[in-house]
């Protein structure tokens, strides 16, 4: 049985498009594997100390990577993340002389994107964990060096400055996935919950259209929530985005929020660094703009500032720990409603607490 998508070619096409890297072959790039190395460990330490939240997995594992590093090690993960999809795909498609054209389309279409972000991706955590794989590829934290190479030269950033500011970032994600003994599990429960109920019927692309047009003519925007997938999703699915949709915004917001808090003292510059990435974020335009919505990246980008204005609000009602509520179970989660209303959370969690008392 085929896999329905071609992930050699996705990963030739992204390779490809990934471009040239000018930087990859500067002498600055020595420095970046034992930079990154030093500064992820140290990241973990202040972290820890800001957040109380310490993995239970061991040290970070840094990895430095180029583009095409980068792209290889996301098809791997794509192909694990998407496999309940790509499994019921393969059952349904016809074996006929079609399903190689179709294979070979999803590759190069999964490649044009792969091979986009490529160029724009500084870090990764990669949280997905698979036990009859190799462990070595997998639970890393991955900085892209000549993407940081060439920030930090348009930019005048001060390199170890700016690098212990990544690292800060990436380490507070894998602190929420590995030091949250639950957090894990429970994600990875509502990607497979959404991913493994998907019916491939083109029927399902019919009712997608009159949602885009209910949402055109109310004024909303189809793709604000998370892209095509959401399209896609039966009213079941589009909850369990909905519930991964408000998970995000909480962790991606408290990964900002730390990475300023724990490096005060430590970064110099994380108020100009905070700044310009954020400019950097909202500069897409034209296709760019366009790649950014059907992918669901501009719902990610959303989810940094909707998860921050939450976190503040938390803290303004509750003090400065008590967002560390939300660490207590998943029922503590906020959905992306109380991200949007953040008082509905507060109120909750006020009412959970004396019922406990």
């Amino acid at each position: 049985m085929a896999d329905p998508v071609d992930w050699d070619l996705a990963e030739r096409v992204a390779v490809r498009v990934s471009g040239r890297e000018p930087f990859s072959g500067s002498y600055h790039y020595d420095s970046l594997a034992p930079d990154f190395a030093e500064l992820t460990a140290l990241a973990e330490d202040l972290v820890a100390a800001e957040t109380g939240l310490r993995s239970l997995d061991g040290p970070a594992r840094a990895r430095l990577t180029d583009r095409a590093g980068w792209i290889r090690a996301n098809v791997a993960s794509f192909q694990r993340l998407l496999r309940p999809v790509t499994d019921k795909l393969a059952e349904r498609l016809p074996s006929g002389g079609l399903a190689p054209i179709a294979r070979r389309a999803a590759g190069l279409e999964v490649g044009m994107l792969l091979g986009w972000m490529s160029g724009r991706v500084l870090g990764q955590y990669d949280m997905l964990v698979v036990d009859d794989e190799d462990v070595a590829e997998q639970d890393v934290v991955y900085y892209v060096g000549p993407n940081v190479l060439a920030l930090e030269k348009r930019f005048a950033f001060p390199p170890r400055d700016f690098r212990l500011w990544l690292a800060l970032h990436e380490v507070t994600h894998r602190a929420q996935f590995t030091g949250v003994p639950w957090m894990r599990e429970h994600y990875l429960s509502l990607i497979d919950k959404t991913l493994s109920s998907i019916d491939p019927d083109p029927r399902r692309f019919v009712d997608a259209l009159l949602r885009v047009l209910e949402d055109v003519r109310s004024g909303r925007s189809p793709l604000e929530d998370g892209g095509v997938v959401t399209l896609l999703a039966s009213e079941d699915q589009r909850a369990a985005i909905q519930k991964v949709g408000g998970l995000m915004s909480l962790l991606e917001g408290h990964g900002d929020v730390t990475m300023d808090r724990a490096g005060v003292g430590h970064v110099l510059h994380a108020e100009r660094f905070s700044r310009v990435l954020r400019e950097r974020r909202n500069q897409a335009t034209g296709v760019a703009k366009l790649i950014q919505r059907l992918v669901g990246l501009e719902a990610k980008l959303n989810q940094y500032e909707q998860g921050e204005t939450f976190i503040a609000a938390v803290e303004a009602a509750r003090g400065p720990r008590g967002i560390d509520a939300v660490w207590q179970g998943p029922q503590w989660l906020p959905t992306l409603e109380e991200i949007r209303e953040p008082h509905e959370w507060i109120e909750r969690a006020a009412l959970s607490e004396e019922l406990v008392t």
